[in-house]
């Protein structure tokens, strides 16, 4: 005991703790906020029979339309809107496309399978984002990092699925949509990841307002303009479709933050506790059954995720976070020799400090280990 006792003491402090906390407390805001989205969506399609996907996600595009587009407005020099338009629209283009597909798709998908069928398919996304991130980000993983994302999806969040709900004769299509949705998602989480990292976060949501806006909004037109005149309007469906709009608003809001300070990936390994929050609520709305290992996975899920924060990624292609909010990356300032020797150096100062922190992890783990052993 005596040698457990003097193992544990040694073990340095240097960790950013503070830090890990904040980010997992920022994940679990994101995860009530889309347990939000998937239960308003949920209650619109199997009380009120609503199939309006698209103006589900307009009304959110619009505001992120009316506050960052408008703040981009009035920026000035190369932050603001028309020098951003000259040079990276097609850009913006491309990625407000995917990202108004892939929410139109897993709203769609509440049309034809279970709420529980979409939260377990959704977790396809992890494995692809970390594939885009590995090639285009040059993000390199550790073994840690493996094993928390195992931890989380199989263990955490696969071993907790159950029959829950009710499945429709169309539930294949329904799934279908969920995995369409889970590769869209990856692919402009990276990008979002990329362009808050090396420029700003303002640019990005003002930027992807102002196209998904207008791009929702034709879609709007062309498939649901005969659903959306069917509406019989309630208080309550509009009080519902408020919610859904302004939980996704505060999602696409403080997501970049939380992206900002640890990873795309990291954060939708956060996000898989959303989807226990909405199995819970599930129990009271959808009448679900009630199982005991949603607790267990809700426990190994967040274990999974300090195991995935505490040892950070190399990324090769990202820029340096700034403390500055909505200012630009200024490394692009210098000549791409210096550029290339700052990034070498940080390279290879933060591999020694990962190295460092995997043996603090280590003995942690180890230290932990033993004292339940003796205990």
């Amino acid at each position: 005991m005596k040698t457990l006792i003097k193992w544990c003491t040694v073990i340095p402090v240097n960790v950013h703790y503070r830090q890990l906390f904040k980010t997992l407390l920022m994940g679990q805001g994101l995860s009530a906020l889309i347990c939000g989205t998937a239960v308003t969506s949920q209650y619109l399609a199997s009380v009120y029979y609503l199939n309006t996907p698209m103006l589900q996600s307009f009304i959110n595009y619009t505001l992120l339309g009316i506050t960052y587009t408008i703040a981009l407005i009035f920026r000035q020099g190369d932050g603001n809107i028309l020098q951003i338009l000259k040079t990276k629209w097609w850009k913006y283009l491309l990625l407000g496309l995917t990202d108004v597909e892939a929410n139109y798709a897993v709203v769609k998908a509440y049309q034809y399978t279970t709420l529980t069928s979409i939260q377990l398919l959704d977790c396809f996304i992890i494995p692809v984002l970390m594939i885009l991130s590995w090639f285009f980000l040059k993000t390199r993983y550790r073994i840690i990092h493996y094993v928390a994302v195992y931890v989380c999806v199989w263990l955490g969040w696969g071993g907790s699925h159950g029959g829950s709900g009710y499945p429709s004769s169309d539930i294949l299509l329904g799934d279908g949509l969920v995995l369409v949705s889970a590769t869209l998602y990856a692919i402009s989480n990276v990008c979002q990841e990329y362009t808050v990292k090396n420029l700003s976060r303002v640019e990005f949501l003002g930027m992807v307002g102002l196209f998904e806006s207008i791009i929702s909004a034709i879609q709007l037109g062309i498939l649901e303009h005969d659903e959306v005149s069917k509406i019989q309007w309630t208080w309550e469906i509009a009080l519902i479709l408020a919610g859904y709009a302004l939980c996704m608003y505060g999602f696409y809001s403080f997501m970049p933050v939380v992206i900002k300070m640890s990873s795309a990936t990291a954060v939708k390994l956060s996000l898989l506790t959303g989807d226990l929050f909405s199995l819970f609520c599930g129990l009271f709305l959808f009448q679900y059954t009630f199982s005991g290992l949603y607790i267990v996975s809700l426990v190994v899920i967040l274990v999974g995720f300090i195991m995935f924060n505490t040892v950070p990624t190399l990324n090769r292609a990202l820029a340096p976070a700034s403390d500055e909010e909505g200012c630009d990356n200024h490394a692009a300032e210098f000549d791409n020799d210096s550029t290339q020797g700052c990034v070498d150096e940080i390279t290879c100062a933060q591999a020694e400090q990962d190295q460092i922190k995997s043996q603090h992890i280590a003995a942690t783990t180890k230290c932990i280990i033993y004292s339940f052993i003796f205990n």
